[in-house]
């Protein structure tokens, strides 16, 4: 029997990219171009919605940050893992937007190094350059340049480490792994809701990895997380309809209309990941009408392309464009979220969801350009990345500023009456209340029923001396929203500017009992009785005014 010579040929080995298999190095590339990328928002100031994230004077003690855990309702949306964050960052930082800002940029970036990690650890071709698309996509840009969206990057960390531990777990069934992904599926959870599609994701990577599942390895022990998510979803939907106002003629959609709205949510998300042109704050607001035959092709391919993919045995396709659909379920449409009153959709409503369309891509760009030179391959990388990354630059500046963003905004949506409202409020801050006027009679003619920019435009009137003009338009906001208590003491303020004292008085009155706290009312209900010769009655709500806001300078010299 003949033995084979010990000598064995030396074999190329396959090329590889070390600095791309060094995590280290590919980390520091990723914190590196992520802050570059967004170096315009990173002095930006608090927009839209961040004063109501970052703490509150009332939560900044430690009884604040056991209310923020106990309390429904301390904060706008009960996620305490996030607003204990933010309670935090306010001990460190202060109102210092920079600290928020360069924290989210950091989140980001973090995630996107823990993205890359997950991907290496499925073997899916190309990790290194989906993260590196993921950090750099300016789709992007509203959940890591918003101080607001701090819930979307956080609870994406905690969300892709849940996910790193059960992998660990599913190799190795410990139980110490087993507690340690669910603890991190908790913050996830804790932090935002849409995390809660964790569980079902986890099903999608197990079916793809063994083209099978298995129930009592796989869905088994996944039962409690669809607890813990259903739980939480139950939560959120109480708070955006209840406390946030998620409800009404605005939100009245059939279900064959929600049927409709979500095949078109589905691809708007698709499109704006393949070609990222026309990124807003606010997208024009849809009009779902059944009758127009065309708005049925989009659920209709939206369900025929898992079919296709079913057929054809494209299993990773398949994979990412169920996790894809699966984590954007929850902004579909088939559930009210208050941003639907605005637009059908939004950027950061998919910052989670497009992990799995960045992995497909990555892995398809990488088989087609296996046949190709090292170089070549490397070239088309660098560009693709840089192209992403000057878009992300270009928008990131959008976010810098309220006015910046509300003007961009109307550049590429006119109709935007929300948008048209807050601007002139920044305007009006600025002392130019003159220009403020004609964005909020848009705002009017766009929404006739608006009573906050009825309101707004009787006060800026009021402020340029056309007292008159402005009693109209805040007797509409009040007759709209008759528990407005700022449009009350705002047309007291009117009435009494053209001498109908004894009129104002009664408005500020009302507006004392919508809002016992209400400072400015009491003040000036104050002041209507001194000017009517009621000095001695007029005291009490001096004395009230400063005893509910004894900080400020305007009460104290009244």
């Amino acid at each position: 029997m003949s033995r084979k010579s010990g000598y064995s040929p030396q074999v190329a080995p396959t090329p590889r990219n070390q600095w791309a298999d060094s995590p280290v190095w590919l980390a520091a590339a990723i914190f590196t171009v992520t802050l570059l990328a967004y170096l315009p928002a990173l002095s930006g100031s608090m927009l839209w919605d961040d004063a109501g994230h970052i703490t509150r004077p009332d939560l900044r003690s430690l009884a604040g940050l056991v209310r923020i855990w106990f309390e429904f309702g301390a904060t706008q949306q009960y996620y305490p893992v996030l607003h204990s964050a933010f309670w935090f960052e306010h001990w460190l930082w202060g109102d210092a937007t920079i600290g928020y800002h360069l924290l989210n940029a950091g989140l980001h970036a973090t995630a996107a190094c823990l993205f890359g990690a997950l991907l290496r650890r499925l073997a899916v071709p190309g990790a290194a350059f989906a993260a590196l698309l993921f950090a750099l996509h300016p789709v992007s840009v509203e959940s890591v340049a918003w101080i607001s969206e701090q819930k979307n990057t956080l609870s994406l960390v905690f969300y892709l480490c849940a996910a790193v531990a059960w992998l660990r777990f599913d190799a190795d069934r410990s139980p110490r792994n087993y507690a340690l992904a669910s603890t991190l599926f908790l913050l996830a959870l804790l932090t935002k809701t849409v995390t809660a599609t964790l569980p079902a994701a986890l099903l999608v990577v197990c079916w793809w990895r063994r083209s099978r599942l298995d129930v009592r390895r796989d869905l088994v022990p996944l039962l409690p997380w669809f607890v813990f998510g259903a739980a939480s979803g139950l939560v959120t939907a109480h708070f955006e309809r209840v406390l946030i106002g998620a409800q009404g003629t605005d939100f009245n959609l059939s279900m064959v209309q929600r049927g409709l709205l979500a095949g078109r949510v589905f691809w708007f998300y698709l499109g704006k990941l393949a070609w990222p042109a026309d990124l807003t704050f606010i997208y024009p607001h849809w009009t779902v009408d059944p009758d127009r035959v065309g708005q049925w092709l989009f659920p209709v391919a939206a369900l025929l392309l898992p079919v296709l993919l079913l057929w054809r045995r494209r299993r990773g396709p398949l994979a990412a464009i169920l996790l894809f659909g699966g984590a954007l379920f929850p902004v579909l449409g088939f559930f009210n979220v208050f941003p639907f009153l605005y637009s059908y959709v939004a950027d950061h409503f998919q910052y989670l969801a497009s992990l799995p369309i960045y992995a497909l891509a990555a892995a398809g760009l990488v088989a087609l350009g296996a046949s190709l030179p090292r170089w070549s391959r490397l070239t088309a990388s660098v560009v693709l990345l840089a192209l992403l990354g000057t878009l992300t630059w270009r928008h990131a500046g959008t976010f810098h500023d309220p006015e910046i963003l509300y003007r961009s905004t109307l550049a590429n949506n006119s109709s935007c009456w929300m948008a048209h409202n807050n601007l002139a409020i920044v305007l009006a801050a600025s002392n130019r209340t003159d220009e403020a006027i004609p964005h909020l009679e848009k705002a009017i003619a766009l929404r006739p029923d608006y009573p906050e920019a009825e309101n707004n435009l009787g006060d800026d009137l009021t402020r340029l001396g056309r007292a008159e003009e402005a009693i109209p338009h805040l007797a509409r906001a009040i007759e709209l929203q008759p528990g407005y208590a700022i449009a009350q003491c705002n047309l007291g303020l009117a009435l009494a500017t053209t001498g109908r004292t004894a009129e104002a008085i009664t408005h500020f009155a009302t507006a004392v009992r919508l809002n016992p706290t209400y400072a400015e009312a009491e003040l000036n209900w104050g002041i209507g009785l001194m000017l009517s010769g009621h000095f001695p009655e007029a005291v009490p709500h001096f004395e009230k005014a400063v005893s509910l806001e004894p900080d400020s300078i305007e009460i104290r010299d009244t």
